[in-house]
């Protein structure tokens, strides 16, 4: 009888840290796949961009200095590694230039009315619109995530989310909180 009730409770303590276990493997994979969801929702804006700055450059020909970093930004972003502190900067950095981007198009009448630079402008608005929503999506898991490896009996098992640490979250810089002002770009 104490023989069964020794493997009987060995076995619920393996059941229990075996849940344990998977618990964070499932949470690292959950914040895994919504940095994917970010990389998706980067990638329509990548490919957005030269679409918009092309049709921009038909009627913006002082703006040369404003399409060059863009450009610039825009590699940056997409050569960093996903999920990294530079990536996040280089989005924030990049976000800030294409706002005054959008602002710089209302000095310009023609450009404003045009209809493919109001789809274009239209569609960059979604894209961000889903870039904020899977932004969250992916703190959201990496606070998951976090709680269960930095919360007894989680931490017993945190070293097999290992890179986590690598992990950070996405936050705006001060720039990027700050509102943007015409009276700047005009």
């Amino acid at each position: 009888m104490i023989f069964l009730t020794l493997i009987i409770l060995i076995a619920v303590v393996f059941l229990f840290l075996y849940s344990l276990y998977a618990s964070v493997i499932k949470n690292k994979n959950a914040v895994l796949e919504a940095l994917s969801g970010i990389d998706v929702q980067l990638r329509k804006r990548y490919d957005l961009i030269p679409n918009v700055l092309t049709i921009a450059k038909k009627f913006m020909e002082h703006e040369n200095e404003l399409f060059g970093k863009i450009t610039e930004l825009r590699t940056k972003a997409i050569n960093s590694k996903l999920g990294s502190k530079e990536k996040f900067e280089a989005e924030a950095a990049l976000d800030t230039q294409m706002k005054a981007l959008m602002v710089n198009v209302e000095n310009y009448p023609a450009l404003k009315s045009d209809a493919t630079m109001v789809q274009a402008m239209q569609t960059y608005n979604e894209v961000e619109e889903h870039i904020s929503a899977a932004r969250r999506f992916y703190n959201s898991a990496l606070t998951q995530l976090r709680n269960t490896i930095q919360i007894f009996p989680g931490s017993l098992f945190a070293s097999n989310a290992g890179e986590v640490a690598n992990f950070s979250y996405f936050e705006t810089d001060a720039v990027a909180r700050a509102p943007i002002s015409a009276k700047d770009y005009l």
